[in-house]
């Protein structure tokens, strides 16, 4: 059975850091292709940042240069760390991922907020 378990959100006030992780399970992680996304309230889902199965990343343009997108394939562990945060960034951060070209789902997610 495929799992994605998010952890690591929580409140913090503007420019403060945090480090999310996705904890995987039930399928090949080491070549699997990772994401995070996030979705505000009222707002639909926003991709955020993307790695391959060879640790080459991509980066939503509001987010490049703040958070790093990381993988532990060992411990089969997606990462988020995301420095400078905005209050824009207030939304629930949630990994999804693709394994040899079909989907293995999303997490139910963890909230982030970022207010003084």
């Amino acid at each position: 059975e495929v799992q994605l378990v998010e952890s690591g959100g929580a409140l913090v006030q503007p420019g403060g850091s945090l480090t999310l992780s996705c904890a995987a399970s039930g399928f090949t992680f080491s070549t699997a292709t990772m994401m995070w996304l996030r979705q505000a309230p009222g707002k639909g889902p926003e991709w955020i940042s993307t790695i391959d199965g060879n640790g080459a990343t991509i980066y939503e343009n509001s987010v490049k240069g703040r958070f790093t997108i990381s993988r532990d394939n060992t411990k089969e562990i997606l990462y988020l760390q995301m420095d400078s945060l905005k209050p824009e960034d207030t939304a629930l951060y949630y990994c999804a991922g693709q394994s040899l070209g079909r989907s293995v789902g999303r997490g139910k997610g963890t909230q982030v907020t970022v207010s003084s």
